[in-house]
């Protein structure tokens, strides 16, 4: 039997340590740095972080509600709604740690919510459904008497170091 070579023992380490860096490379890129990858090439999209925000808190927002309230009712509704939607979008108007990321203000837009509901107020034929109702941003539908959440109107503002932008989101409950 021969004995090996100094070489190829030493490749032999080499392998041996190559394949313990497998399972920290692999939990590397599970965690991710997703974030400074987007500050540092200027891709980040602050938008779509609000509105992805936004969007869950709409459609999560009172999940009970047209059972809760009669047509009647629709303005009550609309500030449980209203309030539903704040309690599930909190993190967006609270200034980011160190990160550095953007500040959001997030407002209603009730005249957003007027022009989406004269255009886009579900009907047709088959269903009978009454005619949409704004009230504070919110896009309200009578529905067999009782109070469905149609949409939500919102004025975004996102204002971070390498700038600021302002958008108009109308957000369809789903």
């Amino acid at each position: 039997m021969t004995r090996p070579s100094r070489g190829q023992l030493v490749l032999a380490a080499a392998a041996v340590a190559a394949l313990a860096f497998v399972p920290v490379l692999a939990a590397y890129l599970q965690f991710g740095y997703a974030g400074d990858v987007h500050a540092a090439t200027g891709h980040a999209d602050p938008g779509r972080d609000a509105r992805h925000v936004l969007d869950r808190a709409v459609d999560r927002a009172t999940p009970g509600l047209p059972a809760e309230y009669a047509w009647a009712e629709r303005s009550a509704a609309a500030t449980a709604f209203r309030a539903g939607v704040a309690d599930r979008s909190r993190g967006l108007d609270t200034p980011p740690d160190a990160g550095g990321g953007p500040v959001f203000t997030v407002t209603w837009n009730a005249s957003a919510a007027r022009d989406w509901a004269a255009a886009n107020c579900p009907g047709g034929r088959g269903r009978a459904f009454g005619d949409c109702s704004t009230d504070r941003g919110v896009v309200l539908q009578n529905r067999g008497g009782r109070t469905h959440v149609v949409a939500a109107a919102f004025d975004v503002s996102a204002a971070a170091t390498e700038g600021s932008s302002s958008f108009t989101l109308v957000l369809r409950r789903r």
